[in-house]
């Protein structure tokens, strides 16, 4: 399986890293881990886990996801998909997740283009960027991924960029101990298209766009975390505790259990 297929320059590798690091830091029984995947770029990671892992279709890695967690509670379920997948086609499933509060742990590569099909614009994409289908410059106002998940309920939301490696694995550590829905935004680069198009031609290109725009603004409020050419705000925004809809579940169903013991 290695190397790995992502084209040179990509934070994918990066992304799969810190993932397996943050695991193995933990202790965790890969046994009993679930790496979900949906489809794009960043799909293919599910492959490359020593895990249970599950490549599902064009959206639907957090409703499969849901499934798995209420099945067998006693899995730790990660989902590992791009901007794409979780927010255009699954954006619905992301913000009622989120709003029920599912027990799994979503992490996003935002490169800010459908990658794997050709570069189009998506639901990320920033205003004015080039894209194969936006040659003029998007005109389209793009998803703020952290406010969007602190909105919808989620109760840890953090976004770091590849470069800033240690940090994200040890929110992604911190994200995989959380009880309820989780979310990392990692603001991914893809040279090879959106990079080409935006006046940077490499990983280091765009590495260096990283260093030199990021911001770390801890718990800040995330919907002014913007994401300019000039400003990137990195950090975590919220990390909260609240009951998760399988301890509900579980609550709901234990209760109605012992009404029906009463009635016989």
């Amino acid at each position: 399986m290695m190397p790995h297929i992502w084209c040179e320059g990509c934070g994918n590798g990066i992304i799969l890293n810190c993932y397996v690091r943050a695991l193995r830091d933990l202790g965790i029984d890969i046994n009993k881990v679930v790496t979900v995947s949906g489809i794009g770029c960043i799909g293919r990671i599910s492959g490359y886990t020593n895990t249970d892992s599950y490549h599902t279709t064009h959206g639907r890695a957090i409703a499969f996801a849901t499934g798995v967690k209420l099945a067998k509670p006693e899995l730790k379920v990660v989902v590992i998909s791009g901007d794409g997948d979780l927010f255009a086609i699954g954006g619905n499933h992301f913000i009622h997740a989120a709003r029920r509060n599912v027990d799994i742990q979503v992490i996003c590569a935002n490169n800010f283009n459908y990658g794997m099909t050709g570069g189009q614009y998506g639901p990320t994409t920033p205003l004015e960027a080039w894209t194969t289908t936006t040659p003029y410059g998007n005109i389209e106002h793009p998803f703020n991924l952290v406010h969007l998940a602190a909105a919808s309920g989620a109760v840890y939301v953090a976004r770091w960029t590849t470069l800033h490696v240690r940090r994200l694995t040890e929110c992604i550590k911190k994200a995989l101990q959380k009880e309820g829905f989780s979310f990392i935004e990692v603001i991914s680069p893809c040279p090879e298209i959106y990079g080409r198009y935006n006046k940077m031609r490499t990983g280091i290109d765009m590495m260096n766009w990283f260093r030199k725009a990021s911001e770390v603004q801890n718990y800040s409020d995330p919907a002014k975390a913007e994401i300019t050419p000039e400003r990137i705000v990195i950090g975590e925004f919220v990390d909260i505790e609240k009951p998760s809809f399988g301890r509900l579940l579980q609550d709901m169903t234990a209760k109605v259990q012992e009404r029906m013991r009463e009635e016989k």
